[in-house]
């Protein structure tokens, strides 16, 4: 109940009420620290990815599974139909009611997903009204831009875990053959990855034109083409985030997970785990707890360094964006640049 606490203290003194977003790219652990988050500070999870808004394919759209979710509530995940629209628009007005129902309750709203354009339309649609009317922060969990070739091995071990738990089946009880919506993956959860790329090995299948070893051949196709297509998109998210965070009231804090997925590539799940607490979760629950008090300038002028067995965990706050592939220069917000010493650290 800590953050209802400190938000009744806030409510009294006449301040904004605080939202906290977690920004990233597809496979960087964005997920998993918004509901570390609202767990910590008795907060709620507001869904900003556009396909996970709507209900079905839950393997192929990567829904948070009711274990992962750990008794944290969701809003806005798997409740549109499978094929209704949602725009930008949308998501601003059912996003902002859900921030508010979220408020009204003494609790903190924690928004989190890989659509950037809808929060952006959230933030600063509608002359920026709901920028004006909330105290924000943002977390960014990124991967340094010389280590991408990380972000491409993990982007493709998590399809092939996806493969494992049930892709194809899930594919192939979507797919549509014939008749209305066959062959249409421009609306609703159909624009998922994963889907399209199915079509043809699918078809294939359905008809029964061609032989085990063509279908088998067109099946591996299909699975590479997910995972260059979820790269590229990893890509243009990160992209995305970094103007994001440039721009005038966007406090962006950004935390370098690169050497998380080095650990989980070289030593496995369980060292990877310890050490995202370490370099990922202790850091981003200062800068949340800091936030929460209204430690600004504590939070501004400081170094934080946290000894550990492994090497020194240092949370830098700087007053410059530095991205790959992103503007330089002077930037309205700030950045939290989170770097270890060690090559070994995980998600």
């Amino acid at each position: 109940m800590e953050h209802g606490r400190v938000a009744a203290a806030a409510a009294a003194a006449g301040k904004k009420p605080k939202v906290v977003f977690v920004l990233g790219a597809t496979a960087t652990g964005k997920s998993k620290l918004a509901i570390a988050i609202a767990a910590r500070f008795d907060g709620e999870v507001i869904n900003a990815d556009k396909i996970q808004v709507h209900d079905g394919v839950p393997i192929i759209t990567n829904k948070v599974t009711s274990e992962e979710a750990a008794g944290v509530p969701h809003h806005l995940l798997g409740v549109l139909p499978a094929d209704a629209d949602f725009t930008a628009g949308d998501f601003r007005r059912e996003a902002s009611a859900a921030v508010a129902r979220v408020l009204s309750s003494g609790r903190l709203p924690v928004v989190a997903g890989g659509s950037n354009t809808y929060i952006e339309a959230l933030v600063d649609g509608g002359a920026a009204a709901f920028r004006h009317a909330h105290d924000l922060l943002f977390l960014w969990v990124d991967v340094s831009g010389d280590h991408h070739e990380l972000l491409e091995w993990y982007a493709s071990a998590r399809v092939d875990d996806m493969v494992a738990r049930g892709l194809i089946d899930e594919a192939r009880a979507a797919f549509v053959v014939s008749g209305d919506g066959a062959g249409d993956y421009t609306r609703g959860v159909r624009r998922a990855i994963g889907l399209p790329e199915m079509h043809e090995y699918l078809a294939a299948e359905e008809g029964k034109f061609a032989g085990e070893a063509e279908l088998a051949a067109m099946l591996e196709r299909a699975v590479g083409e997910i995972k260059r297509n979820t790269f590229r998109l990893a890509r243009r998210q990160a992209e995305k985030i970094g103007r994001l965070s440039t721009l005038e009231g966007w406090d962006v804090r950004r935390i370098d997970v690169s050497p998380v997925l080095a650990a989980r590539k070289g030593e496995g799940v369980e060292c990877s785990e310890e050490m995202w607490k370490k370099v990922v979760w202790e850091p981003s629950e200062e800068m949340v707890r800091a936030f929460l008090e209204d430690d600004e300038e504590e939070e501004k002028t400081t170094t934080t360094k946290k000894k550990t067995a492994a090497a020194d965990v240092v949370v830098d706050v700087v007053p410059k964006t530095v991205v790959a592939g992103g503007g330089g220069g002077d930037a309205a917000g700030v950045v939290a640049t989170v770097a270890t010493a060690a090559a070994d650290v995980a998600i």
